[in-house]
């Protein structure tokens, strides 16, 4: 299993982190949504739960629920920046389609 962030996407979760205050990384998650089956979650992480899956990348911690990882393993999340949007970024190697709006995905 795993689950790595690009250089970026460390920069700005340490700086969201720092920002905030308080917590362990980030939380990585999925939900049923959307016409295609899937959405990403994203959320700070402040405890570990038990079966939490934790990796580590440029010093910044992403932890994954144990369900959630079948529908996550070998993501890269990436952090773009393109003219004024900016967003985070999945490049999951799972997802076999996308909704047109590319909010969810199916797996």
């Amino acid at each position: 299993m795993s689950v790595s962030l690009t250089e970026s996407a460390a920069r700005q979760i340490k700086k969201q982190l720092e920002k905030r205050g308080k917590g362990l990384g980030l939380k990585l998650g999925v939900k049923q949504s959307g016409c295609s089956g899937y959405a990403y979650t994203i959320d700070y992480a402040d405890i570990l739960n038990e079966g939490d899956a934790v990796f580590e990348n440029f010093d910044v911690k992403v932890i994954v629920a144990a369900n959630d990882l079948q529908f996550v393993d070998g993501i890269e999340l990436d952090y773009r920046r393109e003219g004024i949007n900016e967003a985070f970024q999945f490049n999951n190697p799972n997802v076999k389609g996308t909704c047109g709006c590319g909010e969810s995905f199916s797996v």
